[in-house]
């Protein structure tokens, strides 16, 4: 209710978001779908948008489940509050200084590509900042040209709520526009862009923390969409249509009838990937999950299963219209790969930021140096990881039979 009365009190804050949609941003469409390589290597750097994606996965799970014939490895450089001169990142050890940690840590990761996610904190300063920001992203993207790796532009996000409504509209003006100056940015440096600011804006569902500036889990699933269209790829979704006509059946591709089943109406699918993970929240996107569609059923109720495992009943009509399958042996294997996506991140973060940064690896170094080595151990576990997420990206094969429910 508390939500509901935010936005109906706000209708000033739904004119801005209806005027912000109609100025589209000047997104690249010269490029070709990105490919990913067979052992590409992909960072993500910026500030929250980036660290609070630590406890989803669902943008590295975009990624790397697009490609399951190739092993990629991922590194998430996103830190909370950080902005393009890296003042986040400052530490008491001097040096480095924040800067020269920044590009150390790119530098480590020996990347391929590099999604760059600044722009939220800078655009408190509002138009007043954007020459300062500009020029310190194309310092950002030199180094990273200097590395060989490519660069890959995300633009801002809008806020929910920011303290209040009058507040509220006056950041989301500022949010659009660095977006826009990010956009113009990769059209002047020929760099592939990706608008998150318009569908996020376009999303009626809630899509942030009660904070109402970051986004909780259903944000992140709609934000890992967003990108994987930015990047040129359709979208993920599966979808099988069996058609029946008395007492013969048949089906649509990717599905394959099968036949001697004893009466009952089966099938075979084979997905091209993995949906992503149903968040606990929400409905399944059907762009971006599993749905079967069966036609030509006799009225009453079907019992469907998958491999000899009993997933749903529907009705006629509702097979009819289609049914997005929220669970199934598909979803079971996306979640995990997403648990293990999460795992190798919280490893990867306590390696690279660990609490005593300044008695491990700082000027107290004296005093509990001997633990730089528990920390270099981690690959180990972070390998394992890998090699699992690696392993278990592809879909298997589902047998699908149909039987009227006695």
């Amino acid at each position: 209710m508390f939500r509901q009365r935010l936005f109906s009190a706000s209708g000033i804050l739904v004119c801005f978001f209806l005027a912000a949609t109609s100025i589209p941003l000047r997104a690249q469409n010269s490029f070709p779908p990105l490919e990913l390589k067979h052992q590409d290597r992909i960072v993500f750097l910026g500030s929250s948008l980036f660290e609070n994606e630590l406890a989803n996965g669902y943008l590295e799970f975009a990624l790397a489940s697009r490609w399951p014939d190739r092993e990629l490895t991922f590194r998430n450089l996103g830190w909370t509050g950080d902005n393009v001169f890296a003042e986040a990142r400052s530490t008491f050890t001097t040096p480095p200084t924040p800067y020269q940690q920044l590009f150390q840590q790119i530098r480590s990761t020996k990347p391929n590509h590099v999604l760059i996610a600044y722009g939220g904190i800078e655009s408190q300063k509002g138009e007043e900042g954007l020459s300062q920001f500009t020029k310190g992203l194309e310092v950002i993207i030199d180094s990273i040209d200097a590395l060989g790796a490519q660069t890959i532009l995300l633009s801002t996000i809008p806020v929910k709520l920011a303290g209040n409504k009058e507040n509220t509209v006056i950041q989301n003006k500022n949010l659009k526009l660095y977006a826009d100056a990010i956009a113009s940015v990769a059209a002047k440096r020929k760099k592939r862009f990706a608008d998150l600011y318009t569908p996020v804006v376009q999303n009626a569902n809630d899509l942030y923390r009660d904070n109402g500036i970051h986004l909780n889990a259903e944000g992140y699933y709609c934000l890992a969409q967003a990108l994987e269209r930015s990047l040129g790829w359709p979208d993920r979704a599966t979808k099988a249509t069996i058609n029946i006509s008395g007492s013969a059946a048949s089906a649509e591709l990717p599905a394959r009838i099968v036949p001697d089943k004893g009466g009952k109406i089966a099938f075979r699918l084979e997905e091209g990937l993995l949906p992503l993970p149903v968040t606990a929240s929400a409905q399944p996107s059907p762009e971006a999950s599993v749905s079967i569609r069966i036609n030509g059923l006799k009225k009453g109720f079907y019992t469907l299963t998958e491999n000899g495992r009993q997933l749903l009943t529907a009705s006629a009509s509702e097979w009819a219209a289609g049914i997005v399958l929220d669970h199934g042996a598909s979803q079971v294997q996306a979640e995990k790969i997403c648990d293990y996506i999460v795992k190798k991140n919280d490893l990867f973060f306590q390696q690279y930021r660990p609490l005593n940064r300044t008695y491990i690896l700082g000027f107290r170094a004296y005093e509990q140096g001997r633990h730089k080595q528990g920390l270099q151990d981690l690959n180990f576990i972070i390998t394992w990881l890998e090699g699992q997420i690696n392993l278990h990206r592809k879909p298997g094969i589902k047998i699908y039979e149909l039987s009227p429910l006695k």
